[in-house]
C-alpha cells in the first residue's frame, strides 16, 4: 500500500477518534433525553424568573388601550414587544413602563426589501429624523394623529 494512503488512513482514524473522544467527554448526561437538545435545560428554564407577564395582565387594568389596539394594524403584536417586559408592572403597578426607544419601531418599520409590500416602511434617516415616531403617530392605532 502506497505510503501517502497509510498517512491518509491514520489522519482519518485520529480525527475520527479525536471527535469520538471529545464527544464522550463533552456531551451533558440528560443530552437527547427528550430529543435533540439538553433534558437538565428544561428545569434550568421554568426555575427562571417570569419577566413578561402577557397581554391578559395588560388587559386587566388597560382594557380601553387593548380595545384600541384589537381594531388597529398592530392588533397582533403584544404589548411587552414595544413596551418591553412587563411582569414587574403587573406586580406593582408604581412601576411605569413606557415605549423604550424609536428603534421598537424602526425594528419593523425599517425599510427592507425582503418584506412584504403591505408592511408600512420608512427609511429613518430621511423620515423625520430627530423625532420619536409618537409625536406623529399613536402606535395603538398607527393611522391616527395626536
Amino acid at each position: 500500500m502506497p505510503p501517502q494512503i497509510v498517512r491518509l488512513v491514520l489522519l482519518t482514524i485520529t480525527i475520527v477518534g479525536s471527535y469520538l473522544v471529545a464527544r464522550f467527554f463533552l456531551t451533558p448526561s440528560s443530552f437527547g433525553r427528550y430529543g435533540w437538545y439538553r433534558g437538565e435545560a428544561l428545569e434550568e428554564l421554568s426555575s427562571r424568573p417570569r419577566s413578561f407577564a402577557g397581554k391578559k395582565a395588560c388587559e386587566e387594568c388597560h382594557s380601553d388601550e387593548c380595545l384600541k389596539l384589537s381594531k388597529a394594524e398592530h392588533h397582533g403584536l403584544s404589548c411587552e414587544g414595544c413596551h418591553g417586559v412587563g411582569q414587574a408592572h403587573a406586580d406593582n403597578p408604581d412601576i411605569k413602563i413606557d415605549i423604550r426607544t424609536f428603534s421598537e419601531c424602526a425594528r419593523c418599520h425599517e425599510a427592507n426589501p425582503s418584506r412584504p409590500k403591505w408592511l408600512k416602511q420608512i427609511s429613518t434617516k430621511t423620515h423625520y429624523p430627530g423625532q420619536k415616531c409618537t409625536e406623529c403617530h399613536v402606535p395603538h392605532q398607527p393611522q391616527e394623529v395626536p
